[in-house]
Formats: structure tokens, C-alpha cells, sequence
């Protein structure tokens, strides 16, 4: 069983949340559709390390014809001599409670949508925890996402493929690149034998900066 936690503060950031708290009576509804998740939510991940190259079209997963294009992926990997692609999932469960949650009250499906983002991302720190203990003497990156930077999205499919994610944990994606279960990320975390200077990150590299709402209120999602 995987040992991860749902950030209750960031999940109320998702919904909309700035400035305030909410109300006694709406923190009772965010806890109890909370627990409620808990019972539906099947967090999973899969994950495969790989030494990586440097080519003229990207970063080569040796091994695999998967090549990460774009010139940021390439900083971010940069004195990395490989690393790990990892897929992690909330699971098909938490999309049907959210469905049915939006069918019985719009309110309740919204709270549990955000809660099911941010158990997505509790998932993804788990696993992040779990890679740092398994290589104590390796130096990680943080996670890479497509869709981040110049990373096209359209790399998803193929990030699937090579980690087998529809037979290994059910993960799918649709010819418009959405991922089925809906709470579930892809990445990439670059390896190296020593310190990694801190690379850019934050909003200037995001694909969604021109659409995201804690920017245009003048805040970050913490990415």
C-alpha cells in the first residue's frame, strides 16, 4: 500500500481559495468528501530508470526509441548521466466518485476533483521520497512533466508504451492526450552522481501560464 497524503491546504488552493479560509461549515464538507475519497482513491505508480544520451533531436532513453525533445528538458537533464520515468495515478476509482459526486451536487464533484489533484501529487511526492531512499548516493532532479516547458504533450503516449502503463497500472490516453483515470501524472527525474545546480522552475516554463488561474491572481500552484 502506498503511503501518501492529500495536502488539504493545497487542494483548498485549487478551489479557489485566496486570502481566507473557508468557512467552519465548508472545511466540514472538504473533510468529509476527503474521507470519502479515501475509500475510492487506488493510488498507484510504475516506474523505470534508463542511462540517458545527448542527441541532436533530445535526450535518448537508451534502451528505448523514446527521445525527450526541447531544449528544456535537455537543461534539466543536464549532468545527469540517466533517469527515471515514472508514471503515478490516483486510479480509475477517484474519476468515478467525481462523477458521481458532480451528478448528485455540482459543489461536492468540484471539492473532490481538487481533492483528487492534489492525492495525485501526494502520490507523485511519495515516490519521489521513495527514489531519493532507494539511491541515497545519487543526486535526483525535481519532476519534469510534458506539457512543462518545451516538453511537447504529445509525448505522453509514448512515455505510456515504454513503462507499459495500460497493463501495469491501467493508464491509458486518449487521441486528444487526456490521461484515463484523469488524476494521473507523467515525468521525468534526471540522476546524477553529483550536486545539480538548482534549475529554473516555476511559471515561465509552464504550458498552462497563459490560462492558469493562481497566475492570474498573481500566485503560483507551487510546481
Amino acid at each position: 500500500m502506498i503511503d501518501y497524503s492529500i495536502n488539504i491546504d493545497e487542494a483548498i488552493r485549487y478551489m479557489g481559495y485566496r486570502g481566507f479560509t473557508p468557512a467552519e461549515r465548508e472545511m466540514a464538507l472538504i473533510k468529509d468528501c476527503e474521507k470519502q475519497l479515501r475509500e475510492y482513491i487506488e493510488p498507484a505508480w510504475i516506474y523505470r530508470a534508463f542511462p540517458i544520451e545527448q542527441t541532436e533531436d533530445g535526450i535518448l532513453l537508451k534502451g528505448t526509441s523514446l527521445i525527450l525533445g526541447g531544449s528544456d528538458i535537455r537543461g534539466h537533464l543536464e549532468g545527469c548521466g540517466s533517469c527515471v520515468l515514472f508514471c503515478a495515478t490516483a486510479g480509475s476509482k477517484a474519476d468515478e466518485l467525481i462523477r458521481l459526486k458532480e451528478k448528485e451536487d455540482m459543489i461536492q464533484g468540484y471539492i473532490t476533483d481538487c481533492l483528487a489533484s492534489a492525492a495525485v501529487e501526494g502520490v507523485c511526492d511519495a515516490l519521489e521520497t521513495e527514489l531519493a531512499d532507494k539511491l541515497p548516493d545519487k543526486h535526483l532532479t525535481w519532476r519534469f512533466s510534458p506539457g512543462y516547458g518545451d516538453l511537447p504533450l504529445d509525448i505522453q503516449p509514448k512515455i505510456l508504451a515504454v513503462l507499459e502503463a495500460g497493463k501495469r497500472a491501467g493508464v491509458s490516453c486518449t487521441e486528444s492526450l487526456l490521461m484515463i483515470p484523469r488524476k494521473t501524472v507523467t515525468a521525468v527525474v534526471g540522476i546524477s552522481d553529483k550536486p545539480i545546480a538548482k534549475k529554473k522552475q516555476g511559471c515561465a516554463l509552464c504550458s498552462m501560464k497563459d490560462r492558469c488561474t493562481f497566475r492570474k491572481a498573481g500566485e503560483h500552484c507551487g510546481s
